[in-house]
């Protein structure tokens, strides 16, 4: 999916809301255990749910190689359920040298067919830049991440520098791509360096973790962090998922989606 595919996508169903699809066995409702494969029958009812209230979905890949093989069984599953009809985030951290990063791409480009992946971009420019050379596809750069873990590192300022880290990454990194095809993960827990992060980066899509269970605020990421395209992919996973354990677990998803999707209609026919 491109970058006009998208945009229309978002001014089409009034929404940015991205899905995340991070099951855990543990969690979802037990009549489901009985299904052959009861993280793809969870997956499938979310989907329904949502479909039509979201622009993008984002598995998770750790909830799914935890399973073994047959998670990886289950991921391609449900990106082919998703479709073409929405923007598929792999949420995969991948990262490494040249030739390796190359493999990644491949893997979850040409063989998943999901359409964009989270990178670190730690390693540098040639760790980053194999993602970037496939038509139509995205690589999402790890900017300020939403958990308090960010303070670590992300958000220091190292001596000589005058910058943070984070806004180090988001400036150097766009000579490796482009608004095209590279998009930032900024978390909503941090609103206060959205207005930042926007002067840094005016034109990039931003993948907002961290709205819902985390305590993030819709009202307050996109009072700075929307441009003329939108711009924003906000992401709800446990606040959608798990917004009921029992049979009625697929429509309680879908008010939760509904009431974000409702908020961000009522954002965007304000700009």
């Amino acid at each position: 999916m491109n970058r006009l595919q998208l945009v229309a996508s978002i001014f089409e169903k009034k929404s940015f809301l991205c899905v995340g699809l991070d099951p855990e066995l543990s969690k979802i409702p037990p009549h489901l255990h009985s299904e052959p494969d009861p993280i793809y029958a969870f997956n499938c009812a979310i989907i329904d749910a949502t479909r039509d209230l979201c622009v993008a979905y984002k598995p998770n890949l750790a909830f799914y190689e935890a399973l073994g093989p047959k998670g990886w069984v289950t991921f391609q599953k449900t990106v082919d359920y998703i479709g073409t009809s929405h923007l598929i985030i792999a949420d995969a951290k991948r990262g490494d040298i040249g030739n390796t990063s190359r493999m990644y791409a491949e893997a979850f480009f040409n063989q998943l067919h999901c359409d964009a992946i989270t990178v670190a971009p730690y390693m540098g420019a040639d760790s980053v830049q194999p993602f970037t050379g496939f038509q139509d596809k995205w690589v999402i750069l790890l900017a300020l991440t939403s958990n308090a873990g960010s303070a670590d590192f992300q958000q220091t300022i190292q001596e000589g520098e005058h910058r943070k880290l984070f806004e180090k990454v988001l400036v150097q990194s766009q000579a490796w791509g482009t608004p095209e095809n590279m998009m930032y993960v900024v978390g909503a827990t941090h609103p206060e360096a959205f207005a930042g992060v926007r002067a840094l980066a005016p034109e990039h899509f931003l993948l907002v973790p961290g709205v819902g269970a985390q305590g993030g605020d819709l009202e307050a990421i996109c009072a700075h962090g929307l441009n003329k395209d939108c711009g924003l992919l906000v992401n709800s996973s446990r606040g959608i998922l798990y917004a009921s354990a029992g049979t009625d677990f697929a429509e309680k998803a879908r008010a939760e989606a509904l009431a974000l999707q409702q908020s961000m209609a009522a954002i965007l026919a304000k700009m």
